[in-house]
């Protein structure tokens, strides 16, 4: 049986979504795959991010990061579960766009 950290899983998830937002379609795909996972207001949660970010500029982007780390930390105490789907998402992404 393998542990899975669920704080790291947030934060590793939390800097892929930060280096996804001026990527469209990677942004898209993420979107669409942690909607499928979290529900469809973290869809439109992202959608949010991703528009402050283009507003404010990059030097938001360590804030938008860090509040999602402490959204998905959060749904991981609510739902264990799916960190590691939460992680085979991150790895995915992580093997097309290295960061």
């Amino acid at each position: 049986m393998q542990v899975i950290h669920q704080p790291r899983v947030a934060w590793d998830a939390a800097r892929v979504i930060g280096a996804a937002i001026h990527d469209e379609e990677l942004f898209s795909w993420l979107r669409h795959e942690l909607g499928a996972l979290l529900g469809p207001a973290t869809e439109e949660a992202l959608d949010e991010t991703r528009d402050r970010v283009r507003r404010a500029g990059d030097a938001r982007l360590p804030v938008e990061t860090g509040v999602w780390r402490v959204r998905l930390e959060d749904s991981l105490r609510g739902r264990p579960d799916l960190a590691g789907e939460l992680a085979g998402v991150v790895a995915t992404v992580r093997a097309v766009r290295p960061y």
